[in-house]
């Protein structure tokens, strides 16, 4: 038997795309948290119809920092998205390295900014049905982002180390699906809590 036809029968080390375990793992948590995010939701806004005082309190959420900071989160992803087409499947590492460094911090600019605003609210989780559904609706996306980042900071430790090939980048692929992911729910979120109030 020849040396060619031993290795195609040989059993492929680690799976890649999606035939990769984190492939479907990470589609199965984008499902089922998308469906806690719509619960939480709706909660809002069955809170929101329910509400004999002032909703939101305080009048419409300010745009100030909320506005601009969706725009830093949704900037973040585009910079994954090229650190994965123009870095990792062209086995460029300083692309790869760059838009994976650039998407880390542009996300934790997204938390230090998120976590100024709270502290410039004018109510807390305590204040009535408003304060405690915002503050669990935004602190529960909040714990995701902080989730991504730490999946960021593995990915870029890993291609640092090179151990991405233009094949082989699964768990870039996986962390991308899941910071995505996370930012689309930051821009349902930003439109019903900060936009949608705006509309009455």
């Amino acid at each position: 038997m020849s040396e060619a036809t031993l290795r195609a029968q040989e059993l492929p080390v680690g799976s890649f795309g999606n035939k990769a375990s984190g492939w479907y793992g990470v589609w199965t948590l984008v499902l089922t948290e998308s469906a806690i995010f719509v619960y939480l939701l709706f909660s809002y806004f069955y809170l929101a119809s329910q509400a004999s005082g002032e909703w939101p309190i305080g009048g419409s959420p300010s745009l100030r920092l909320a506005a601009p900071n969706t725009l830093i989160l949704l900037l973040s992803s585009a910079c994954l998205g090229w650190a994965e087409r123009s870095g990792a499947r062209r086995g460029d590492r300083a692309r790869l390295l760059g838009g994976i460094g650039a998407a880390f911090i542009l996300g934790t600019v997204f938390v230090i900014i998120q976590l100024r605003e709270w502290r410039g609210k004018a109510f807390s989780p305590q204040s009535g049905t408003y304060g405690s559904s915002y503050y669990v609706v935004t602190g529960f996306h909040m714990a995701h982002v902080i989730v991504g980042l730490t999946m960021l900071a593995a990915v870029f430790v890993w291609a640092a180390l090179g151990k991405f090939s233009r094949d082989r980048h699964a768990p870039l692929t996986i962390g991308a699906i899941y910071w995505h992911f996370v930012d689309v729910v930051w821009v349902v979120v930003f439109t019903a809590l900060y936009v949608a109030p705006r509309l009455k």
